[in-house]
């Protein structure tokens, strides 16, 4: 899998030295990167597509997120290319350090996703009820399974297959901008995949809903929250669902600040993992 990512990458990062700018979409409607790399809230991936590039034009942006759960540290980067507001291409590695679970230990994990818009557009269809629609798929590559295999896992590598609907209302939370996002995810993968995909608990795919709403209180500054059902495979250990509450930043076209506060359960052995979360990204 090493082998295509760095074709892949290879082949996005022309496309930020032809691309025009960040494009002239409104400011925040590329939303930020979801630690799977797909454009969206930091937990889920929304309808729209990455960067600010419009029907005429390509969109490329780059991210780096860091969580640090109580008991393990996570961080993720990548990037994505947004062509034509229709198509969005994307590349993410996450690292989950295993802490005193097994000490000096980290897994990783490669995630490479394709989203395309089917119909509708959020931001400027205000006289229709029909959101946004865009559907996607994740393929994710565990690149080491020693511990996922310890605790169950069936497969290292999986794809997880969602569709989302995202709309904004302009000036619909008294006088604010407000925007709504529902995704259905199908999905095998334990933590996201980190933990590998499939159980003896569960080895089918299972659909779960994932969540967010988003104000935007300025035109640059967005406050929002967001919910994601997660699967529970591994028997060994539960599975919780994912929670957060953020803000958002976006001081120019060309860089996103995300920071929030996150609930995401039970990791392998550990309880009560919240994380504070940070985030930013580059548009190109």
């Amino acid at each position: 899998m090493r082998t295509p990512c760095l074709v892949l990458l290879a082949t996005l990062l022309p496309l930020a030295a032809h691309s025009e700018g960040p494009g002239d979409r409104l400011y925040a409607t590329g939303g930020v990167t979801q630690i799977e790399g797909a454009a969206g809230g930091g937990l889920t991936p929304w309808a729209i597509i990455a960067g600010y590039g419009t029907r005429d034009q390509i969109g490329v942006t780059a991210f780096f997120t860091r969580a640090d759960p109580t008991d393990f540290d996570l961080q993720a980067t990548g990037v994505a290319v947004g062509l034509y507001d229709r198509v969005e291409i994307s590349f993410a590695r996450q690292e989950l350090g295993l802490g005193s679970t097994v000490p000096g230990q980290t897994i990783a994990m490669d995630t490479v996703g394709l989203k395309v818009r089917v119909i509708g557009d959020a931001v400027y269809d205000q006289d229709r009820w029909l959101p946004q629609i865009a559907v996607g798929a994740q393929y994710k590559h565990n690149l080491d399974m020693t511990v996922p295999s310890l605790l169950g896992a069936k497969d290292g590598s999986g794809v997880d297959w969602y569709v989302a609907a995202t709309k904004v209302w302009l000036g619909g939370f008294f006088g604010r901008n407000l925007l709504l996002n529902g995704t259905l995810r199908a999905t095998r993968a334990n933590q996201l995949g980190l933990l590998g995909f499939g159980g003896d608990r569960n080895d089918a795919y299972r659909y779960m809903p994932e969540v967010s709403a988003a104000v935007l209180i300025t035109d640059r500054l967005a406050v929002g929250a967001e919910y994601r059902v997660k699967p529970d495979n591994l028997s060994v250990f539960a599975e919780d669902d994912f929670k957060d509450l953020f803000i958002a930043w976006f001081p120019c076209k060309r860089v996103s600040l995300t920071a929030a506060y996150v609930q995401l359960g039970q990791i392998a052995d550990k309880k009560d993992q919240n994380a504070i979360y940070f985030s930013a990204q580059i548009n190109f």
